[in-house]
């Protein structure tokens, strides 16, 4: 049975390799000043020995850390895997890590994640709150830890986000249903403290408005979660009304292939019998059984833009000279599948 390893350190290195503590920093650190032959014989004592450099030492010498982070509201959800992945596109550019947390929509776990993220000092932390309210991200101001909030726009006094239209993404919902002859439109949503469900609902009362149909038309069915079990629950719910409405608009994907699902089993035709139209467009509303009318959400571009805004505001240079907070706001898109063809 093998033992513990012996945890190997630089001056073991150095010691392998004939050189000074100074020099095997300085290939670690600054190979430039050393020269090719150096740095190989110092690389080859690296891997002979299996050195691995500590980070938490070398983030104690430069005083500032190689990590963001990045807390989302359901990791579970493709769009926020989108969205980390266009974050560490960047980051990987810069030669910098993401560290990927989830807040499962709870105030309380964001707020200890934060409390972590402040406690690591971290370069940057991108945050896609479960309240748009400042103090989620104002413990990190005081250790100067820039933020930049995703999947919400903030006023740009604030901070710096990056977001979708949302209400005009539940206008463009609302409108297609209208042009296919519903009226009478159930919406599925989880909490309505997430600011993203409160938009979206107001772009589909704005649409119906616009063309002269009261928004009590609209039938509100909430959910504890934003994910597929929650809509399954919410299609038994759609399904068991005395007055069941023609189509659903679903606050996100996961909702809408829920529902889906529930409605297939109980016979329930999809678009014949309900129209049904999610939001997002993750990569598997095209894939379903019955593809998924559904609202593009530019997840990857959120993710780049809002790192890319971080870098700059985590640049030392940028501090010293002051920085202005930027709110950037993307168009959505409807992509109109099978799932709302008209009737």
């Amino acid at each position: 049975m093998g033992g513990w390893r012996t945890v190997v350190g630089i001056k073991e290195v150095a010691r392998q390799a004939g050189v000074s503590v100074g020099t095997v920093s300085n290939v670690l650190n600054r190979p430039e000043r050393v020269s090719e032959q150096v740095r190989a014989r110092v690389q080859a004592a690296i891997d002979s020995l299996g050195y691995v450099r500590s980070e938490s030492a070398r983030q104690l010498r430069a005083g500032r850390s190689r990590m963001f982070g990045l807390l989302v509201m359901n990791t579970e959800n493709p769009f926020f895997a989108a969205l980390a992945r266009g974050a560490q596109e960047v980051a990987a550019d810069a030669g910098l890590g993401v560290m990927v947390c989830n807040s499962a929509e709870s105030a309380e776990a964001e707020q200890s994640y934060l409390s972590l993220f402040a406690e690591q000092r971290l370069r940057g932390v991108l945050l896609a709150p479960v309240s748009p309210r400042s103090e989620s991200w104002e413990m990190l101001r005081r250790p100067n830890i820039p933020v930049v909030v995703v999947d919400h726009s903030v006023d740009e006094r604030q901070v710096c986000s990056v977001a979708a239209d949302d209400v005009l993404g539940g206008a463009l919902v609302g409108g297609h249903l209208l042009r296919s002859g519903h009226r009478r439109i159930a919406y599925v949503h989880g909490p309505e403290y997430l600011k993203q469900v409160r938009d979206r609902r107001e772009g589909l009362a704005r649409a119906l408005e616009e063309c002269g149909v009261d928004d009590a038309v609209i039938v509100d069915i909430p959910v504890p979660r934003m994910d597929v079990a929650s809509g399954r629950d919410a299609g038994a719910r759609l399904i068991g009304l005395l007055r069941q409405p023609t189509a659903v608009f679903c606050a996100n994907d996961l909702l809408a292939l829920g529902l889906m699902q529930t409605a297939f089993d109980a016979g329930v035709r999809v678009p014949d019998d309900l129209a049904v139209v999610g939001y997002d467009d993750i990569e598997f509303a095209g894939a379903c059984l019955i593809p998924l009318t559904s609202v593009r959400h530019p997840a990857r571009e959120i993710g780049r833009l809002a790192a890319e805004l971080l870098l700059q505001e985590a640049e030392p240079s940028t501090a010293c000279r002051g920085h202005r907070h930027a709110r950037t706001v993307l168009r959505p898109e409807l992509v109109v599948r099978r799932s709302s063809m008209p009737r």
